[in-house]
């Protein structure tokens, strides 16, 4: 299942997050969403905004330096992720990769090691516009076309 928003400004996005919150399991394990998008283009926004809507009220930094931030709140854990510096597919075990499915992973720079792609439950592509941006949803998996059903319903 696809749909494509526009994302006319940085409040749309943040608004757009929420609804993504909203549209998650109450329970969330072993999901992963990918997000895709130019450097400036609002995937960490995205990221920030889902765990506010969910609850998390401390600092959310971008993990561009960590490489990942892990999160806990009501219903699971999430991962926070960025592979941007990551130049080798091998590189993610000193990630502690396999120790990140009790979770929902948020997968930034997912192009680093594109079998990622493959594992997606949802793939969010964020790209710029004449008027700003868009962020199109494409889903993968049973999981993922819930979600997008969700954020469709709530408009």
């Amino acid at each position: 299942m696809n749909l494509k928003i526009d994302l006319p400004n940085e409040k749309a996005t943040k608004s757009l997050g929420l609804k993504i919150a909203q549209s998650l399991p109450s329970v969330i394990s072993d999901m992963t969403v990918v997000l895709k998008g130019e450097m400036g283009a609002g995937k960490s926004t995205v990221v920030r905004s889902v765990l506010r809507g969910m609850g998390y009220r401390n600092i959310v930094p971008s993990p561009t330096y960590t490489l990942v931030e892990p999160y806990e709140v009501q219903s699971g854990k999430i991962y926070h992720i960025d592979l941007y510096r990551i130049s080798n597919p091998d590189e993610l075990e000193f990630l502690g990769w396999s120790d990140l499915n009790d979770g929902l992973k948020f997968i930034e720079w997912p192009e680093r090691v594109p079998l990622l792609f493959e594992q997606a439950d949802l793939i969010l592509n964020l790209e710029y516009i004449s008027s700003g941006r868009t962020l199109e949803f494409n889903s993968r998996t049973k999981k993922g076309d819930d979600i997008v059903q969700k954020v469709y319903i709530s408009g």
